[in-house]
């Protein structure tokens, strides 16, 4: 059965109550208009571990996200920024709007050197 729904909504929904959203923009310290970005983009890292799981099926995706999540927490908790949307828009620019898993030193050193711009050491 097709699913009605894109399968990355099904892991966000269920993985959304454990985000640590900051305050404000690392980069710029903007309070209003924040995003939650992951450097491990969702969409290359569930196709990934859907890739290396054969058994998983992607309609039966509400059976097994819990499992995915819990292999992936780091991905989905810890390996993350909070961005003012000016700067998660660039950033999107340049990385695309699902970076490559191969992208996330490269995400990582231009938000701190962005960082770095705004004098925010």
């Amino acid at each position: 059965m097709p699913l009605k729904r894109d399968k990355i909504k099904f892991i966000r929904d269920r993985a959304k109550s454990g985000y640590q959203k900051g305050p404000e923009c690392y980069i710029c310290k903007a309070t209003e208009k924040l995003d939650f970005h992951h450097y491990y983009s969702l969409t290359p890292l569930l196709n990934k571990w859907l890739k290396e799981s054969p058994s998983k099926k992607e309609e039966d995706i509400l059976e097994w996200r819990d499992e995915f999540i819990q292999e992936h927490q780091a991905e989905l908790y810890d390996h993350t920024v909070t961005l003012c949307r000016m700067h998660h828009l660039k950033l999107h620019s340049i990385y695309g709007k699902d970076p490559a898993l191969a992208t996330v030193n490269k995400q990582k050193n231009w938000v701190e050197i962005q960082r770095d711009k705004h004098g925010m050491v």
